[in-house]
């Protein structure tokens, strides 16, 4: 007769797999600002040779890609001596990164002012209004530009009272993904990369890791996906031929290839997500899988590849408060 079998005791703990899944410890939230996940989208994926894996950039605790360019300007400025305490911090913003301004400028003690359009939505007011950030809104009807020739002109008027990093000119917000997400990428996937997708909005993230793709040994494509026209509902993103153009947009250094994306079909890829991975994204993470998708269908045959694409934001961000509409007006 077999002996009973017994449940493992409580205290039997594989303590080896406890370290390797615990969480860090950390003595500020900005510390845990980057090293974030990649999850491979294999429900989204047509073909089991062209990997599709998506940078997990909402998992940074500020909730976007936002937080390494936020914490990069700021170090840097404090750094240099262009921010002080004294000093408010302003910028303009359409919301993720004024969320990141506002958590890090929490974090590390210093006074921050936002101008962003009046219709941002109300959940990146709130936020940034809970770390007790200053909101200063634009016209709705300029959007972020309108957002740009307002801050220049509170600093034009009070140089001495404000810090404006200008994250659209600012060498310090390539920077942050130039040392953080491109090597997080590499690291993460080695030399199965072939080809690297993100959105354009400031379009530090493209730039910064696009660069750092290109210092790689293999040969990787670095894909930059905007908006098809000026009027369009993919919020972060910018339409360059209708806008301000960042001067830290140089694609001639590392882009081989402007995609245009269509509003309807990014948020569509972006139910998709969540239908089929369990990803709920912004509608820029469903921009730069659409562009993955489109990209994974001209692979030849017997040929592989890999493709990582940024999934900047959660779609949560998006919410009006009590409401989710998909068709509305833009």
């Amino acid at each position: 007769m077999k002996p009973a079998r017994h449940p493992p005791a409580i205290h039997q703990v594989d303590y080896a797999l406890a370290v390797r899944h615990a969480r860090p410890v950390v003595d500020s939230i900005v510390d845990l600002i980057g090293h974030t996940p990649m999850v491979r989208l294999s429900n989204l994926e047509e073909r089991p040779d062209v990997e599709i894996w998506g940078k997990c950039e909402f998992a940074n605790p500020g909730g976007s890609v936002k937080d390494r360019p936020a914490l990069q300007m700021i170090r840097d400025a404090v750094a240099a001596g262009q921010l002080t305490r004294d000093k408010v911090l302003i910028d303009s913003t359409s919301g993720n990164t004024g969320v990141a301004y506002s958590m890090v400028g929490a974090a590390l003690g210093y006074r921050v002012a936002l101008v962003m359009p009046a219709n941002v939505s109300a959940a990146r007011k709130q936020i940034t209004s809970a770390y007790g950030t200053e909101l200063i809104f634009s016209s709705e009807l300029e959007g972020s530009d309108g957002a740009i020739t307002r801050v220049r002109e509170l600093v034009a008027a009070d140089p001495e009272r404000y810090f404006y990093p200008d994250q659209y000119s600012n060498e310090s917000n390539p920077r942050a993904h130039y040392l953080g997400t491109g090597p997080e990428i590499l690291a993460a996937v080695g030399d199965r990369i072939t080809h690297f997708i993100a959105g354009i909005g400031t379009s530090g993230t493209v730039m910064g890791t696009g660069r750092r793709m290109k210092e790689h040994h293999r040969p990787v494509r670095v894909v930059a996906v905007e908006p098809d026209d000026a009027l369009h509902g993919l919020e972060g993103l910018k339409h360059m031929g209708s806008s301000i153009v960042p001067p830290i947009w140089r694609p001639g250094e590392c882009v081989d290839e402007v995609m245009p994306m269509g509003t309807e079909e990014a948020w569509d890829v972006s139910d998709r997500m969540a239908d089929l991975e369990g990803l709920f994204v912004g509608h820029s993470a469903g921009s730069t899988v659409a562009a993955a998708l489109r990209i994974a269908r001209t692979v030849p045959a017997g040929e592989r590849a890999c493709i990582v694409c940024i999934l900047p934001d959660r779609g949560d961000r998006y919410f009006t408060p009590l409401k989710w509409e998909k068709h509305y007006a833009w």
